[in-house]
């Protein structure tokens, strides 16, 4: 009996289920299937689904980079007795509050994607981003709360939604790319980062020059007012507001892609017992049959001892990984994230310092001051950011995900080394250098292969929660780094950054412990999913046979018998 056709599919994610479902033997359809994903040629079928599934981390870095001008912005309007400056306690919760919404959202939609689906949820997550940025820009102060409230409750709302985002697009990705480009799909898809933070500083920069001759007019912060102030009140919202605008566009290509094939044969068993059987049903497709003779029917084409496999569960999750050779990989990924993430949220310590250095920071007329706040960070984030994502992206399914984290690390460790040890002696031009280094090897390595290795290493039924713990725990890092260790940078002399030097130490620290953490990650470059989980987890996807002397398929789609 052909199978069940499964619903969904679109120009970025096709359906590969129900191009096989003519097929009667399940075993037969889930390898022609798996083939044609894992075979297929890079073609304009990836270009849609790296854009689709990059949106979100385009909006993620928007934000997170957007919020670093826009705090600037905040000073002016609602801090004017506090020389147009966020208080310290302000600016660090403002920060964190997106977070701490990501911690949740990445453990939430992490766990909820292995026992509904991805398809189910996947588009959900983008709305809650809409919404949440759609707040913070229609935010406002009142007699009870201040606008840090405010927009601090947005954040944490939409920190969920971009937190659901990092392991459902990871494994979505995962499970739709070709093997042999598998690496620079995934990595085009998180590479949206840099465009996103591009897009912020492009964005804030227009919404500046838009108002050039009303800010220009205050020479100084305390002539800020009026006008200026109303002006500058636009220009933040303005900047916020765009981030939802890429997300709306993505949002009906979330919504409609089919579930992904490997969710559908190697967890979701009951695809022909369950709702596509009772919509089948419904709709006619069997005739007249009762129900009972449609199960009848359904368990003379599948014997339910073919498809065994474990049932994603807490109970089921902790067995496997309390065990230390499958405990261990989660160990590397998590505890690999966590550490980079103090180190590279900690790297935007430095931007004052070098912003300053290149005379970009300090001016003191408002136009100028936030003119060249915008024009600065896209000098740094084009400097070393963006190439760092692109070098990645071309070198990780040739020299391989665990060799380029390793690397990363040990190069990390230098150059923070470097610049801790030696800050005093470097001019502002060496920070520079430094500083962009920095940032070119933290993207073309630990940043990017920590996103990667997650949505690959794990079983199916493991995939999304296992990637929502290691990147629960990067973002863990970054909340530390933000909130214990940013504080020390000025220890000593309030307002300044006497102890950055001792802080950059510190962060040499943790890229050396990254550095042994890495390894015990394994390598995953052009491998099947199915070997990997075989080779990584004793176990593989292949529905097993319960006659003797039966034929099997392994992933590669040779033949072999097994003895009852």
């Amino acid at each position: 009996m052909p199978g069940i056709e499964t619903s969904g599919g679109n120009a970025a994610f096709h359906n590969f289920v129900n191009d096989f479902a003519h097929i009667s033997d399940p075993n037969e359809r889930r390898r022609l299937a798996l083939a044609k994903i894992d075979n297929a040629p890079f073609g304009w079928y990836h270009v849609r689904a790296i854009i689709v599934a990059g949106i979100g981390f385009f909006t993620d870095a928007y934000d997170i980079f957007s919020i670093n001008i826009v705090v600037t912005m905040l000073g002016y309007v609602y801090f004017p007795d506090n020389g147009s400056k966020l208080p310290t306690n302000s600016d660090t919760v403002v920060k964190v509050a997106t977070s701490g919404g990501t911690v949740v959202g990445q453990l939430f939609f992490g766990w909820l994607a292995d026992i509904v689906g991805r398809k189910r949820i996947y588009g959900i997550e983008l709305m809650i981003i809409i919404i949440g940025t759609l707040g913070q820009a229609l935010s406002g102060p009142s007699q009870a709360i201040d606008i840090i409230g405010v927009l601090s409750f947005w954040r944490v709302i939409m920190g969920i939604g971009i937190g659901g985002d990092y392991p459902l697009s990871s494994i979505i990705t995962s499970e739709f790319a070709t093997t042999k480009w598998r690496g620079a799909i995934m990595g085009a898809v998180f590479a949206n980062q840099g465009w996103g933070q591009l897009g912020a500083a492009i964005v804030a920069l227009c919404a500046t020059a838009g108002f050039k001759e009303t800010l220009k007019a205050a020479n100084t912060a305390a002539m800020c007012a009026d006008n200026c102030q109303t002006a500058i009140d636009q220009m933040w919202r303005i900047t916020v507001g765009f981030g939802a605008v890429p997300a709306c566009i993505a949002l009906y290509y979330r919504l409609t892609i089919p579930e992904t094939p490997r969710y559908t044969f190697d967890v979701a068993r009951e695809l022909e017992k369950g709702a596509a059987d009772i919509q089948t049903y419904v709709s006619g497709a069997y005739g007249n049959a009762t129900r009972e003779e449609i199960k009848a029917l359904r368990e003379a084409e599948v014997h339910p001892a073919e498809l065994e496999v474990p049932r994603a569960s807490w109970k089921n999750f902790w067995g496997h990984f309390l065990r230390w050779k499958y405990g261990s990989i989660l160990i590397g990924t998590a505890g690999s994230w966590l550490l980079l993430d103090i180190a590279f949220y900690g790297l935007g310590l430095n931007n004052s310092t070098i912003l300053a250095a290149i005379g970009y920071a300090g001016q003191p007329n408002v136009y100028t001051n936030i003119y060249n706040v915008c024009v600065g960070n896209l000098i740094l984030i084009c400097a070393g950011g963006i190439p760092g994502y692109w070098f990645a992206v071309a070198t990780l399914d040739t020299v391989g995900r665990r060799t380029l984290q390793i690397a990363g690390f040990l190069i990390l460790t230098i150059l923070f080394s470097i610049i801790g040890f030696a800050y005093h002696k470097i001019s502002g031009h060496g920070l520079l250098a430094l500083y962009v280094l920095s940032q070119l090897f933290m993207n073309w390595g630990p940043n990017m292969t920590t996103f990667i290795v997650p949505g690959e290493c794990y079983p199916t039924r493991y995939r999304s929660t296992a990637h929502g713990i290691s990147a629960a725990s990067g973002k863990i890092g970054a909340i530390i780094a933000q909130t214990a260790i940013a504080p020390l940078r000025t220890r000593g002399c309030p307002g300044g950054t006497c102890w950055l030097n001792h802080v950059m130490q510190i962060f040499a620290l943790f890229m050396l412990l990254g550095f042994f953490v890495s390894f015990l990650i394994p390598e995953t470059k052009r491998e099947t999913l199915e070997h990997i989980c075989e080779r990584l987890h004793d176990e593989s996807n292949e529905p097993r046979s319960t006659t003797e002397g039966s034929e099997e398929r392994n992933s590669d789609g040779e033949k072999t018998v097994t003895e009852a």
